[in-house]
């Protein structure tokens, strides 16, 4: 049986150059809230953090460059500080891109794949942990009048988020490069690929039955019998409906229609719905 050998490529050093590139990518990625929006969520955070990489990168390719940022514009969540491990991953795969070795496809696949398992461990990591640390800490130091609690609150909860976001943008960086260089000289590019492709497509799909819901509140009355139309529904195919509403959102999108249009669409549509008490 023949084997496929895959050696291990070492570790790139982190150049002048890049290291520069870095620290403006750390900078920028603190602005992860700001311009938010239920669109796309932390897109916007997200290409103004890779903007740095971009423009070097591309700085002789301005198509590559109008790629690369399109590209980063595709709907992006995770936790504040995973976001920067994700965004030293795409530097390293957008260098690669660049130089053939990775299609872009590949780039948003794995930002796909890694948004769930990254926001659920540092959520629980930050949320459920050191923050319930900091604020007990705190609560009881300014309960007393102290106000060092505050800053203890801060440099608990705040000040770790920023260091070790500086240590996993460097860390995806590094690692991303040695890992694609390894995969892209072994052949197995196009295994990695689809094999990221599935997990982000896995990953939506969860998104989509977690944070999308239908509460259809409709019940049809024949005779003695009621039927509940929901239960119906979901007899057929649990969350069905939730699936249905997301697939027809994302005909119009395809269609040329506004996100916006179609939040003021289904406000209207839900309205009208509770109006007359189907929901």
């Amino acid at each position: 049986m023949a084997e496929t050998a895959v050696t291990t490529a070492p570790q790139k050093g982190i150049s002048t150059e890049d290291n520069a590139v870095l620290r403006k990518m750390f900078i920028m990625s603190h602005s992860v809230f700001m311009n938010f929006n239920m669109t796309k969520m932390e897109a916007n955070c997200f290409t103004n953090t890779m903007a740095p990489a971009i423009e070097q990168v591309y700085v002789d390719d301005p198509e590559g460059k109008r790629e690369a940022y399109l590209r980063h514009q595709a709907f992006f969540n995770t936790h504040a500080v995973a976001l920067d491990f994700i965004a030293g991953l795409s530097y390293a795969l957008e260098k690669d891109c660049a130089e053939g070795k990775v299609p872009g496809q590949t780039i948003e696949a794995i930002k796909a794949s890694l948004m769930g398992p990254t926001a659920g461990m540092f959520d629980s990591l930050f949320f459920n942990c050191l923050r319930v640390i900091g604020a007990g800490i705190a609560i009881g130091l300014c309960s007393q009048g102290n106000i060092a609690g505050t800053f203890i609150f801060i440099l608990l909860y705040g000040v770790t988020q920023s260091i070790l976001k500086w240590f996993l943008l460097k860390a995806g960086y590094t690692l991303g490069t040695s890992f694609i260089d390894s995969v892209y000289n072994s052949g197995l590019m196009q295994v990695a690929t689809k094999a990221a492709s599935i997990l982000g497509v896995m990953m939506v799909g969860c998104m989509t039955a977690t944070t999308v819901g239908f509460p259809l509140n409709w019940t049809v009355t024949i005779g003695d019998t009621s039927l509940v139309v929901l239960d119906l529904f979901e007899s057929i195919y649990p969350g069905i409906l939730s699936v249905a509403i997301v697939l027809i959102m994302l005909a119009f999108i395809k269609k040329g229609v506004r996100p916006i249009v179609l939040i003021f669409g289904l406000l209207i549509f839900c309205l009208l719905g509770a109006a007359v008490g189907i929901f």
